[in-house]
């Protein structure tokens, strides 16, 4: 029978993944990971399993969709117990859909289990949380990037410049800085406490936290490939 669990890993630490997460590694015959999966979390793996690096990261050669989809109907068809193992929740900005319609077309079951989005660990680091009542009645999650790697069209400025919800911002390290720019033509203060958040879970992890116009200052002088979310709100520097 073709079978495929897509897997959430989490933010990187392997403590944080599910026990559901850790029994699916370990029956695997294939894994096909991401690169912020790898590491640690691929020692729940058996030594016989086939693990394929299949990650895309900003500014790197990376196998296209089309061939990790290709990929995972492939070694499915196999009947071999396959693993795709994607970072955070493979439901938030994780390209799932995409590789589900692939396996919905190939006529191959799958489960998925989600994981730890790295907001939620950001949060935890940091030692907030992500709503509060009566001055975080909204919690947001927006990507930074479209496929080519811009800052996306579309975006609800309006909502995004909403001083009563927590934003969270991933993969815009880059173009933070322009959308900021918009967002203050909504009346986004620039003194709006932010939180910019490193490696999360990882031993590289890094917090700093720092008002708005400050972040921007440090993102546009600063060049660093390291994984990193933006959240922003009446959250992102003071616990409760």
């Amino acid at each position: 029978m073709s079978f495929v669990s897509f897997v959430s890993s989490g933010p990187g630490d392997p403590e944080l993944l599910t026990v559901k997460a850790v029994k699916r590694l370990e029956e695997a015959d294939v894994i096909l990971f991401d690169d912020l999966s790898s590491g640690p979390i691929l020692s729940h793996a058996r030594e016989d399993a086939d693990l394929i690096g299949v990650g895309k990261r900003a500014g790197r050669p990376s196998p296209s969709q089309d061939h990790v989809s290709r990929l995972l109907v492939d070694h499915a068809k196999t009947g071999m117990k396959v693993v795709r193992l994607k970072s955070g929740d493979s439901g938030i900005f994780g390209r799932l859909e995409e590789e589900i319609t692939a396996l919905n077309e190939a006529d191959i079951d799958f489960e998925i289990i989600p994981g730890v989005t790295s907001a939620s660990a950001a949060a935890a680091a940091a030692g907030i949380p992500l709503t509060r009542r009566g001055t975080a009645r909204r919690l947001q999650f927006v990507t930074g990037h479209d496929l080519t790697g811009e800052l996306p069209d579309g975006l609800d400025l309006q909502a995004l410049a909403d001083p009563g919800a927590t934003t969270v911002v991933y993969m815009g390290k880059r173009t933070f800085s322009k959308m900021v720019g918009k967002l203050k033509e909504f009346g986004l203060s620039g003194e709006t406490p932010t939180l910019l958040a490193e490696a999360v879970s990882t031993p590289d992890q890094k917090l700093s936290r720092m008002p708005l116009d400050a972040l921007i200052e440090k993102l546009t002088s600063e060049t660093s490939t390291t994984p990193a979310l933006i959240l922003y709100g009446p959250l992102a520097v003071e616990g409760p």
